[in-house]
């Protein structure tokens, strides 16, 4: 076995659909500001406690890409895994997500599409927090490693 090959995930001819993977976070006060800071995305709804107080959920929210991140995560490190490349991503942000939540990304394998160079992996992804409540739905299109 290469280097290359010790760190690469599933190959196409290794998937089936209905294979499955999830990872688990809790979104910590500094997640939330580290976010911000390599984004930008400094809105007043995730960073500033007082503001927040005034919007409908009555407190800071975390930024919805960083959940969203997650889903990257649970791509890039577990199914199909490294050496994945991540083509597209479709999602549905369905409740906030609050400093504090403990958030589980899964990923599950619904299509394999042979292309002839490549196989485009279509999965269905959903992060939900500890109450088991979607905050997040969407579905991805990946090139599993070679």
């Amino acid at each position: 076995m290469t280097k290359l090959q010790e760190h690469t995930g599933k190959k196409a001819s290794e998937l089936v659909v209905g294979d499955k993977a999830h990872m688990s976070k809790t979104i910590s006060e500094s997640d939330v500001y580290m976010f911000a800071g390599i984004t930008g995305d400094f809105n007043p709804a995730h960073i500033n406690e007082e503001y927040a107080k005034e919007t409908p959920f009555n407190t800071r929210i975390a930024h919805g890409m960083l959940g969203a991140g997650m889903i990257s995560a649970v791509l890039g490190m577990k199914l199909p895994g490294p050496g994945t490349i991540y083509l597209s991503q479709e999602l549905s942000f369905k409740k906030p997500v609050l400093i504090g939540d403990t958030i589980t990304a899964e990923a599950e394998v619904v299509e394999l599409v042979d292309k002839g160079k490549f196989v485009i992996c279509e999965i269905t992804t959903r992060c939900m927090n500890q109450h088991d409540e979607v905050v997040i739905e969407g579905k991805a299109k990946v090139i599993p490693p070679k």
